[in-house]
């Protein structure tokens, strides 16, 4: 169908260029029949109006040729690009929070200053936190003292059979046992009563009972310790995050707190951006899916340096594309140490995708474009012909040629207001523009 009113469209062109010619022609022969100047003795043209200067007619029912230059087809190579239009964003934003409660003693930062990973945004007092850590401390040593641990000798505990109150235990139990065998020695020789026995085995049974009680207290005093070493460095931690640290760095975009105010935890203090790299984000048309690739250079213009071009490259993109659109989300990391783009800023530029070599072209002023159909006109025999064609992207001076011509074929370069199919051509002195 688009076939059929392309042609179309160049018939009615044909036609409108013949018109004209018989209008020209017509005025040329009214000219040369009017008053003695207008003609010389031998009928001829009159002066002024050579061939291919201002008419197609050198005479009553005569058709001039017509004085051009020409053209071929040329070969270059073309960048291709896709076109993008999306927004810078921070690929890191953080809102950095207390993490534990207490009254603001002193913001460090401003709305704008640049901060550093690590860096303290906000400080809290510490005293309440302080006394915790030291009370957390003392009651690590009272456990390490009933281990024998004395924290320079021994940092952690000895083995159990060295621990002051298992060898006690020990030492009971092994008096007892002693005390058991005399008895037992004295009632074979009828020297003891059946009672003092009795009581030297209980006496036994006494000891081993403490015995096992004190293993058992060394193994619940080990894991005491554990458990207020840990207290001692959640201890420690707390009074460290007193000092509030930036999670991120860049720049501060949002100051959340004053000095003097209280805040509980996961309160928020500042909001931080990461100012380099920043992202562009942008959606593609899904026809361009098979050329989109990670790595790819760009290059895009932003309003608020007109005139002005920042480059990239092409790090993330998606694998699906979306159905309502039917584009798919590329994103494409941008150098910003001059600090010179903004999140949020909107951003117009080209992917760079591939070059093709060898590419059919012709220049500019060989084409004629009427009510976007492009035409060019083709020398055969001395005679021009009209040929319509379909043009790519321009390159200085030169279009792309997608159809319409072989690539051997010399072209009109000039006069072409003055070309229709079948009107005689001569090639001018010199021949090419």
């Amino acid at each position: 169908m688009v076939t059929m009113k392309r042609l179309g469209m160049q018939a009615a062109i044909q036609r409108l260029t013949w018109v004209l010619a018989a209008a020209l022609a017509l005025w040329t022969l009214t000219g040369t029949g009017c008053g003695s100047g207008g003609a010389n003795s031998k009928g001829g043209p009159p002066s002024g109006m050579g061939a291919g200067k201002g008419g197609r007619m050198g005479g009553p029912g005569l058709v001039s040729e017509v004085v051009v230059q020409t053209t071929s087809v040329q070969r270059i190579s073309i960048q291709r690009q896709v076109d993008l239009a999306g927004s810078l964003i921070s690929p890191d934003q953080a809102k950095v929070s207390s993490e534990v409660a207490g009254v603001v003693r002193q913001v460090l930062v401003e709305l704008g200053q640049e901060v550093g990973l690590g860096q303290v945004v906000v400080k809290l007092d510490h005293r309440e936190l302080d006394l915790a850590l030291q009370r957390a401390r003392s009651q690590l040593r009272q456990t390490e003292a009933q281990l024998g641990i004395d924290g320079v000798r021994f940092k952690e505990p000895p083995p159990d059979e060295q621990i002051s109150s298992i060898r006690m235990a020990a030492a009971n139990r092994d008096d007892a046992l002693a005390q058991l065998r005399r008895a037992q020695r004295l009632k074979s020789q009828n020297l003891l009563s059946q009672a003092d026995l009795d009581t030297a085995e209980t006496k036994v049974k006494v000891t081993e009972a403490n015995y096992q009680a004190a293993l058992e207290t060394v193994q619940s005093l080990k894991a005491i310790l554990q458990e207020r070493r840990h207290a001692v460095e959640l201890a420690e931690k707390k009074l460290n995050d007193t000092d509030i640290r930036a999670s991120v760095a860049g720049q501060v975009s949002e100051r959340l707190v004053q000095q003097g105010e209280y805040i509980r935890e996961n309160t928020p203090v500042v909001t931080i951006v990461q100012m380099n790299p920043l992202k562009l984000k942008t959606a593609i048309q899904e026809r361009h899916a098979g050329t989109m690739r990670v790595g790819l250079p760009v290059e895009f213009s932003v309003e608020s340096s007109p005139g002005q071009k920042f480059k990239g490259r092409v790090a993330n993109v998606s694998p699906s594309v979306d159905q309502a659109t039917r584009t798919f989300s590329v994103e494409i990391l941008v150098d910003n140490r001059d600090r010179q783009l903004k999140p949020g800023f909107f951003a117009k530029g080209v992917i760079f995708t591939h070059s093709d070599e060898n590419v059919m072209a012709v220049p500019e002023y060989a084409v004629s474009t009427l009510a976007g159909v492009s035409n060019v006109y083709v020398i055969e025999n001395g005679k021009a012909r009209q040929q319509m064609v379909s043009l790519g992207p321009r390159v200085g001076n030169l279009h792309e040629l997608i159809s319409g011509l072989d690539g051997n074929e010399i072209l009109a370069a000039s006069n072409l207001t003055l070309l229709a199919t079948g009107v005689p051509v001569k090639i001018a002195q010199g021949g090419r523009p």
